[in-house]
């Protein structure tokens, strides 16, 4: 992984993003007052290029310009002096050489051409007339018909051509104006593209560290981000990595120490049950002994002490190895009310001896369970034992099925002051925890409701 560089000052102004998309902002601002002004320069300048060209566009006007002559020429002249009118064509053609010039009598006689053009009929027909007229309109040459007379009433009529190529159009358009449209085409296209990759590579950016959040490697953390750029983005993903870095560390510590944490508990429960076990073996032979009665209540109080010592190591055991992984459990299909029946039957006469009461209402169905059997036993010993050393002011436990949450549960209840009041100090805090994991590793759930009449636990499928 590439580490991050150290800053002494801030960053470069040209490696942040904000420098970045400054320049856009300010290539946004420059277009309008520097674009479009060098953009008309260019334009000027190709028009000045192409200025020849459209000089051949004005050398004789547009169509309609050559229209209104052609037409005010012919109401001057009158078919009755036909040397006028030849006089009148041929210094048309002088005026426009590259025309040409014909006229039609009221006979339909074709008179002066100039030049001569062979395609021309002889005479004219009124069909033959209305046919060149129709194929006259919109093609090349550029055809004018006009009637002679004054308001051209007169029957005869004459024509002038002239290439389309040296007439101006109506609306003539710049040769330039292409360019220049394209050109500001091009302009708005690149900003639009320069925004569009900008914003788009800072949204790659964002979601591969979004994406490196949400994966995480082996170790459960997630994974180191390769550092490619030092901008904000960078700085970003730098303390990303930091943090992956410390959880790391932090993951590492705390793994250390509870493995350090389980194998002192496991070394001190294996190192207490042997004094235990002294001490107990000593107070068996006490026991044969003759003692007082206060030496014989002193014993059986020191016995009890001892059992519960005992009790309170196992549980350290046990839970070191659930904590750890090491607890197997194999969960088969169980009657839990057997398990139960079972497991007060043991614990009666432990209950009876301490004056406890216990009211065993089961209905005589089955409960069928995926549990494993002895770590359920397990969950009914803790509670049990709970119940006996933390309740039995109560003198009272009473075990049932009812209806908890739209389920069956099996409860179990007393009326002592229970678990409210127990400190993790008396053993009933490991004890509890064991519960905890073994129900949620056999799918089941429960619920300890405390009141000041006693303490009800329900055990129910999750």
């Amino acid at each position: 992984m590439k580490k991050p560089k150290k800053h002494t000052g801030g960053m470069k102004f040209r490696q942040t993003l904000l420098s970045r998309y400054l320049l856009i902002i300010l290539f946004a601002f420059l277009f309008i007052p520097i674009i479009f002004p060098i953009t008309s320069i260019l334009y000027m300048l190709i028009q000045e290029n192409t200025q020849s060209t459209n000089m051949n566009y004005l050398k004789y006007g547009s169509g309609k310009d050559l229209s209104l002559m052609w037409h005010k020429q012919a109401a001057e002249l009158t078919e009755s002096d036909t040397a006028q009118i030849d006089s009148k064509l041929q210094e048309l053609k002088r005026t426009y050489p590259e025309a040409s010039f014909f006229w039609v009598d009221s006979t339909g006689s074709t008179r002066l051409q100039l030049p001569t053009q062979e395609q021309l009929p002889s005479k004219w027909t009124p069909a033959r007339s209305i046919q060149f007229m129709k194929a006259s309109i919109d093609s090349d040459p550029f055809t004018i018909v006009s009637f002679l007379g004054a308001d051209h009433k007169e029957s005869g009529f004459m024509v002038m051509q002239l290439p389309r190529s040296v007439i101006q159009l109506d609306k003539p358009i710049g040769s330039g104006t292409p360019f220049y449209l394209g050109f500001l085409f091009i302009m708005f296209a690149f900003f639009f593209l320069l925004s569009l990759l900008f914003f788009r590579h800072i949204r790659k950016r964002l979601l591969s560290l979004q994406t490196a959040m949400t994966l995480h490697g082996d170790n459960g953390l997630p994974m180191p981000i390769l550092l490619n750029k030092n901008d904000e983005i960078g700085q970003l993903e730098a303390a990303f990595n930091q943090m992956v870095e410390q959880l790391r560390e932090s993951t590492e510590r705390e793994r250390a120490e509870e493995e350090l944490r389980k194998q002192l508990i496991a070394s001190l429960s294996h190192d207490l049950r042997t004094p235990l076990t002294v001490m107990n073996s000593h107070l068996y032979s006490l026991h044969k002994e003759p003692l007082s009665s206060s030496a014989q209540a002193a014993v059986k109080q020191m016995e009890q002490k001892i059992i519960s010592l005992d009790s309170l190591i196992e549980n350290l055991l046990s839970y070191t190895l659930m904590t750890s992984g090491r607890y197997p459990l194999k969960l088969e299909p169980q009657d839990l009310l057997r398990l139960v029946r079972e497991s007060a039957a043991s614990w009666y006469p432990l209950w009876e001896q301490e004056g406890i009461v216990a009211e065993v209402e089961l209905p005589d169905g089955s409960m069928l369970r995926d549990v494993d059997k002895a770590g359920f036993r397990r969950v009914l010993d803790n509670l049990f034992q709970n119940v006996t050393r933390h309740a039995r002011g109560g003198k009272y436990i009473g075990i049932t099925v009812e209806r908890y949450q739209g389920r069956s549960a099996l409860v179990i209840r007393d009326r002592g002051n229970g678990l409210e009041t127990a400190s993790m100090g008396k053993g009933a805090g490991i004890g509890l925890a064991i519960v905890d994991y073994l129900l949620k590793e056999m799918k089941l759930d429960w619920h300890m409701d405390n009141q000041a009449s006693g303490t009800t636990i329900y055990i129910y499928l999750n």
